[in-house]
């Protein structure tokens, strides 16, 4: 078990980095898509433009695959909520094996 541990736990920390980024990233989207939505920001500028399209390349592949299987409640989009707790789920699960391999070694 030692080795394999040595092994695997600097992979669940590039793994917990990776999804701390990505529930970030869909944080930052909920957060603007509000802030559109209410007219607190505009997308005219071209530089809101673009990091609009960088954030809508990385969560709508992920959105589209939620919505197959969870349709809009009331005509409202909760696919980036599902997402959020699917997140929390999958951090506090790879959380909870990183402390297991580490009882292991000691």
């Amino acid at each position: 078990m030692g080795i394999i541990a040595l092994f695997l736990l600097p992979l669940l920390n590039i793994l917990s980095i990776a999804i701390d980024i990505y529930f970030k990233i869909v944080a930052v989207d909920i957060i603007l898509y509000w802030m559109f939505h209410y007219k607190l920001m505009s997308v005219h500028n071209k530089y809101a433009e673009k990091f609009m399209e960088i954030l809508k390349n990385l969560t709508e592949p992920v959105y589209k695959l939620i919505r197959q299987k969870v349709p809009p409640i009331s005509g409202y989009d909760v696919a980036p909520y599902v997402l959020l707790l699917a997140i929390i789920f999958v951090y506090q699960f790879v959380s909870n094996l990183t402390e297991w391999v580490k009882q292991g070694l000691m």
